[in-house]
């Protein structure tokens, strides 16, 4: 499990290889993951947009951006908490991804709120560190 903290909004992510779903003989390699945000402040707050900065083992970046997450723009009252499953393809065994998303509160103040960065890695792959 990775976790960040901002602003005292708790982002966990607990990323998955989806074996099912991967061809590796086709260079196509699919995982999961599964996000908890945690509202620990004492406003309300709205998830109002999402970025992702994806990297693949060979440096190939990708960057999705976006209103919401998995079609909603969920409102987390003071110790709220939202959870949902996303995916991520990469044509290569390993990656990592990061990103943040766009909050705003009840006052029309929007800030940031960082997701960590978290690997994506198959099984059995081995792990090189540069």
């Amino acid at each position: 499990m990775y976790r960040a903290l901002t602003r005292d909004i708790e982002v966990t992510v607990e990323p998955y290889y989806l074996e099912e779903q991967s061809d590796p003989d086709d260079s196509r390699y699919v995982w999961g993951y599964r996000i908890l945000i945690s509202n620990l402040s004492d406003e309300t707050v709205r998830l109002m947009t999402r970025y992702w900065h994806i990297t693949d083992e060979n440096g190939q970046v990708d960057e999705v951006n976006g209103p919401g997450v998995i079609g909603e723009q969920p409102v987390l009252n003071p110790g709220d908490t939202y959870e949902y499953s996303s995916g991520c393809p990469l044509d290569t065994p390993s990656g990592v991804m990061f990103g943040h998303y766009s909050m705003e509160n009840t006052h029309g103040e929007s800030f940031t709120v960082d997701i960590p960065a978290f690997s994506l890695d198959s099984p059995g792959q081995n792990r090189t560190l540069n």
